[in-house]
């Protein structure tokens, strides 16, 4: 009887660049609208809905001759907080970091309540605070409008 070997897919990996790894489930393509990708120029990588011990499911985004922003990252933590950065130079981790969620939002946000001072013409800066970092809770400086993870998510 002739046993094969079952086909396995293997993920190359990347020389330089960023990746992303514990992002929650089903967020990587709202991690992806924060980069702005694809951008028809980065070579990306995608893996949804991994096996994970952490998170029991996971996403995973490589970008490859990239390095992240720092507000690109304070927006990433929004949605997928216990997300980790990887810093990939020459096939070698260099840098490993957790996302932080800070204590405030500036800036990043709309509030979703449309008599908010921030939604008028007074040019006034979104601003939030953090509730609970799991599930995201932010709670509006201006006019106290709690807003939840998935409105959260829907904004990017």
């Amino acid at each position: 009887m002739d046993m094969k070997k079952p086909f396995e897919l293997r993920v190359k990996p990347i020389k330089n660049g960023t990746v992303i790894d514990h992002i929650t489930a089903n967020r990587s393509l709202n991690v992806l609208n924060i980069l702005g990708l694809p951008d028809g120029r980065s070579k990306v990588t995608v893996a949804m809905n991994m096996d994970s011990s952490q998170l029991g499911s996971k996403d995973i985004v490589k970008i490859e001759n990239r390095e992240l922003k720092p507000s690109e990252v304070d927006q990433i933590a929004l949605i997928a907080p216990r997300a980790t950065i990887n810093i990939v130079r020459d096939y070698k981790i260099v840098e490993k970091a957790k996302v932080r969620l800070m204590d405030e939002v500036r800036g990043i946000l709309r509030c979703p309540n449309p008599n908010c001072i921030t939604n008028s013409d007074e040019g006034v800066e979104n601003r939030f605070y953090v509730i609970s970092e799991e599930p995201v809770l932010l709670r509006c400086y201006y006019c106290e409008r709690l807003i939840e993870a998935d409105e959260i998510e829907s904004q990017f």
